[in-house]
């Protein structure tokens, strides 16, 4: 049989903090308490602020998450701990990339670092057909003829100066040829969950068959971020010179005070504009992709407004750490009658800054729980809901073992049971 309680208002005892922006520790009331409280002054404020946030209010009142009104074709923001998507625009069209889809090319040449199997300080050979093939065709790290290139160059050619020869030059060096480091690259975006994507060249340059999506440059940013934190400190580095030549990084959120430290640009005629952006405010980063803008300018405005709107309009909420207790689910024939309950993992949540107020955390459990019962035993679940927002569930396991009655004690209670329709030793 299934058993539900409710907790509801859990939220309130850190809208102070959530008004500034941060990251909220929440309290773990008992099982069925409701706790309230009256606004404070900065929140009364709040409320007066300017028209987006009263819009947002009144779509959170309605059940609906905040949005914005954008220009971007394609657009998505994802809160980076919670995964918690906060606003889509079009994301999973398949789009041309560009040069976004560089990230990809970086990510392989990372691993290979990563393993050992390349270094840093290794030379690449410039073929003499690539050096004719994009010597200043589009964007360029203005690579000589003939050369070798050490690795640590050719990959700040790409991050900074977005070069296609450095791309093609790295390709050709790792896996022989242009189009079988585009195969590799194909077979390991599929590992990594991008479904949406498929790339023909090195470079994003542009191809009927090349294309990704905006979710799927979202999950590669977020990979890149935790999967190489040794080498994306790369993406933040504003400026490179290399052969005499100084060029500055192309991601316009790296000059503004907006918390950006990555990742990648993109543009071709057939594309428009494009930025893919992670940025950190309070401790809280937000990766943000929005696509298919028509010049310099506006992408660079509409993407700082956008990711302004995602810090302003959502918060983070730590409801749970990892081993709280939320409650207990009654045993069958053990030799406790409950067992505690408690979660595996921390539950945080991405909420709309209005919807805090009606945060609601329900444990759902199996009850009872035939014993015996061993610690880590899956029970229930906990199930967080709010206006605007996803529904999230977390597992609840026993907090302790409960061992089996002897044969005797569970004669009696399964009389007791029978006779009283009670359970009690």
């Amino acid at each position: 049989m299934k058993c539900a309680s409710l907790i509801s208002g859990i939220a309130a005892a850190a809208l102070g903090l959530a008004l500034l922006g941060a990251s909220s520790a929440l309290p773990s009331p008992a099982l069925g308490q409701t706790q309230k409280a009256k606004p404070s002054p900065k929140q009364s404020a709040a409320k007066s602020q300017a028209q987006p946030q009263a819009d947002d209010a009144a779509k959170v009142a309605a059940g609906k998450a905040p949005s914005i009104d954008t220009e971007v074709r394609n657009a998505i923001i994802v809160d980076y701990q919670t995964g918690t998507v906060m606003f889509e625009k079009a994301a999973d069209e398949r789009i041309g990339p560009a040069s976004m889809s560089k990230i990809m090319t970086l990510y392989m040449a990372f691993e290979q670092l990563k393993k050992g199997q390349l270094k840093m300080d290794d030379t690449l050979a410039v073929s003499d057909k690539t050096w004719k093939e994009w010597n200043n065709r589009g964007s360029t790290m203005f690579i000589p003829a003939r050369s070798r290139v050490k690795v640590e160059d050719l990959l700040r050619g790409i991050v900074i100066q977005s070069g296609n020869d450095a791309c093609v030059v790295l390709a050709e060096g790792l896996s022989g040829s242009e189009a079988a480091f585009a195969d590799a690259m194909n077979r390991r975006a599929r590992e990594l969950g991008l479904t949406g994507s498929n790339f023909t060249n090195a470079t994003g340059w542009p191809d009927p068959d090349h294309y990704m999506t905006v979710r799927d440059l979202a999950i590669l940013a977020k990979h890149m971020i935790d999967d190489f934190p040794e080498y994306y400190p790369m993406f933040k580095e504003k400026e490179f010179v290399f052969n005499g030549t100084r060029q500055g990084n192309r991601n316009p959120l790296l000059y503004k005070d907006t918390g950006t430290d990555g990742i990648k640009t993109g543009h071709t005629d057939e594309a428009g504009f494009g930025v893919t952006a992670s940025a950190v405010r309070g401790g809280r980063r937000i990766i943000m992709v929005v696509h298919g803008l028509n010049n310099m300018r506006q992408r660079a405005g509409e993407a700082e407004r956008i990711l302004d709107w995602a810090f302003r309009s959502f918060a983070n909420y730590a409801l749970f750490k990892p081993g709280d207790k939320v409650g207990e689910a009654e045993v069958w024939l053990g030799e406790k009658l409950k067992v505690p309950v408690v979660l595996e993992e921390g539950v945080t949540v991405t909420l709309p800054r209005e919807a805090r107020r009606d945060l609601k955390v329900q444990v759902v459990t199996e009850e009872p729980v035939k014993a015996p019962v061993k610690k880590g035993t899956p029970v229930g679940k906990l199930v967080v809901s709010a206006p605007g927002m996803a529904t999230r569930e977390a597992p609840l396991v026993a907090a302790e073992d409960v061992e089996k009655l002897g044969t005797l004690a569970r004669v009696g209670v399964s009389i007791g049971y029978m006779l009283f329709g009670s359970a009690t030793k």
